[in-house]
């Protein structure tokens, strides 16, 4: 069994893994040219619209080399954004070696030097890959020199073409020679790593586990040793595309388990499965355990939604382990769950999968991210701008801070620049790859970055530019919470956190945008700002007027004024009891807020 090699794909978004992916599944007749379609990995609909890889996907490809010797290569397909480095980091774990792909058009990028890092941290083989070599564009001594000087990779690279098949025989042919074989310790006691699982409607839950020590078959009894819960193996197998049963997996592979599990919350991703007879000593010490660090409120439309949200984010919970999510309640918009998210890309995928994969309508808030707060010589975390303290309170405010890394031709430098001083960035180095490309370094508040960033830097770069951003410690900042006040009524799920020099222009902003959305009602409805119990800015929705006086055709000027008097009377009693009815289209003003 030294013939198994576990390998996974890294590379920044859009260089071409999943196509690769699909080059290598043909070459060695995973799949059926009949049965082939592009990024055959992507099995999501969003993840076909979108062009991007949001699951990390396993597969087993079975490979015969010239001289007659028989292969098992197991990839794991990851995905390339910021937002899903949890995916890709529990892939590499599974793994012994990884293919980098560097696009010869753009070069080495800035997810693509993250994820290098995070493989050489594992310790994991690398194959360099440059990718695209077929494009009038390619500059392919241009992205060698980039691998040399920003990556450190000293392996001489391969040089291919995904889409035109160039390069293929060549990539398998390294990975088998370069990549270790995976240890085979048959006869230790059974010590399998979860490294993913979905939810299966008949089936119950089903995890897919790389095995380091012994071997798994049905029937045994078996125990996830974090939540100690015991199951007997109904089926193992592996991934060949589709589920593929098999009489056991040994020390080595990669593959599934499914044993009845109902309850989703018996399966921790990082756990390790072992024999309950004959109990590892050699647990897997499991994923570094992840923080959100973007906090926003998902609400169903309709309160009776509820329960079925509930099921939903479980259910999600099981394929996507970042997810974090509690109860919360909202004046404005009832019962819903505060969920935390890793980054903005991240809230958008799971808020569309939870409506196109569980049939729900969802109302979300303006994400924010978590705060520090001193109040009264004590520190309380703050994940929700409405529990932000009293003005009056707080001593000390602290935000996290990231250390982002731009990567971008020299003619956008500027405006690199000038884009991050706006968000508040302190310029930390700038690095010269080479005399076209620079690479700069900011400190930048986590606020500033997860709402329209990405879009404006890529606008700013006409496309060119890439960003990856990692935390650092939390930094005090001046930050204020603005409350948007309808009808003299707060409204919790427009609060916002905003640095004290942006207060006035965002307060302008919201309450301009929110005068435009809301529909007129019979009453005069002002919509206000407020910081520091202070009204900085204000709108009015001016009311819908019937025309009293239509009927008086001559008379007395006083008996017009009594008419006029006894509406003005009726408007202020209506004010006072009536209700303002606020759109959707409102809740996702709050996400828009232009800088």
């Amino acid at each position: 069994m030294s013939n198994i090699r576990n390998f996974c794909i890294i590379a920044h978004i859009d260089h071409g893994k999943s196509t690769l992916a699909d080059r290598l599944l043909e070459y060695t007749g995973t799949i059926s040219r009949r049965e082939m379609k592009e990024q055959i990995l992507d099995g999501m609909d969003l993840e076909r619209e979108r062009g991007i890889t949001i699951k990390a996907k396993a597969v087993r490809m079975n490979y015969t080399d010239k001289s007659g010797d028989q292969y098992i290569l197991n990839l794991i397909d990851t995905p390339g954004h910021v937002d899903f480095t949890y995916e890709v980091s529990r892939a590499l774990a599974a793994c012994e070696g990884a293919i980098l792909v560097i696009d010869a058009t753009q070069g080495v990028q800035a997810q693509t030097l993250a994820n290098t890092m995070l493989a050489k941290n594992a310790n994991l083989k690398i194959i360099p890959v440059i990718n695209k070599i077929d494009l009038p564009t390619s500059d392919v001594d241009s992205a060698y020199e980039q691998m040399k000087e920003g990556l450190n990779v000293d392996a001489e690279p391969i040089l291919a073409s995904a889409k035109e098949g160039i390069g293929i025989s060549e990539i398998i042919d390294s990975v088998i020679a370069n990549i270790p074989a995976a240890k085979v310790l048959n006869t230790e006691p059974l010590s399998a790593l979860i490294f993913d699982s979905f939810y299966d409607s008949y089936r119950g839950v089903i995890v897919i586990i790389r095995v380091f020590d012994g071997k798994i078959k049905k029937g045994m009894k078996t125990k996830f040793m974090a939540s100690n819960a015991q199951y007997e193996v109904l089926e193992v197998g592996y991934m060949k595309i589709k589920m593929v049963e098999c009489d056991e997996l040994t020390s080595g592979e990669v593959g599934y388990v499914v044993a009845g599990i109902k309850d989703i919350h018996d399966i921790k991703i990082g756990d390790t499965i072992t024999e309950i007879s004959c109990p590892t000593n050699h647990p897997h010490e499991g994923y570094k355990e992840i923080n959100p660090f973007v906090f926003a409120g998902l609400y169903p439309n309709s309160t009776s939604d509820y329960d079925d949200l509930k099921i939903a984010l479980e259910k999600l919970k099981l394929s996507d382990s970042s997810l974090v999510y509690f109860p919360e309640t909202s004046v404005a918009l009832g019962f819903g769950f505060r969920c935390g998210f890793l980054g903005s890309l991240h809230l958008e995928i799971v808020k569309e999968r939870l409506e196109r994969e569980f049939g729900l309508n969802l109302l979300i808030t303006a994400p924010n991210v978590v705060y520090k707060v001193k109040t009264k010589g004590k520190f309380v975390t703050v994940d929700n701008p409405s529990k932000f303290p009293n003005n009056a309170d707080i001593e000390e405010i602290w935000e996290p801070y990231v250390e982002a890394t731009i990567i971008c031709p020299i003619d956008y430098l500027g405006a690199m620049m000038e884009l991050c001083q706006k968000r508040r960035g302190k310029q930390v180095s700038m690095k010269y790859i080479n005399t076209k490309i620079v690479l700069l370094k900011y400190y930048m508040p986590l606020a500033e970055i997860i709402v329209g960033f990405y879009d404006v830097l890529k606008s700013a770069s006409k496309g060119y530019a890439s960003f990856d951003y990692e935390h650092i410690d939390p930094q005090e900042g001046d930050l204020v919470k603005l409350e948007i006040m309808i009808n003299s009524e707060a409204v919790d799920a427009f609060t916002v956190i905003v640095h004290k020099d942006k207060a006035q222009s965002t307060a302008h902003y919201l309450t301009g945008k929110l005068k435009s959305i809301i529909p007129r009602h019979m009453f005069e409805v002002p919509i206000q700002a407020k910081v520091n119990n202070k009204i900085v800015a204000r709108e009015t929705i001016s009311a819908m007027r019937k025309d009293v006086l239509a009927k008086c055709y001559g008379g007395d000027i006083t008996r017009k004024r009594k008419l006029l008097e006894k509406q003005k009377e009726g408007k202020r009693k209506m004010r006072q009891f009536g209700k303002v009815e606020i759109p959707a289209e409102a809740f996702v003003a709050v996400l828009q807020i232009d800088e």
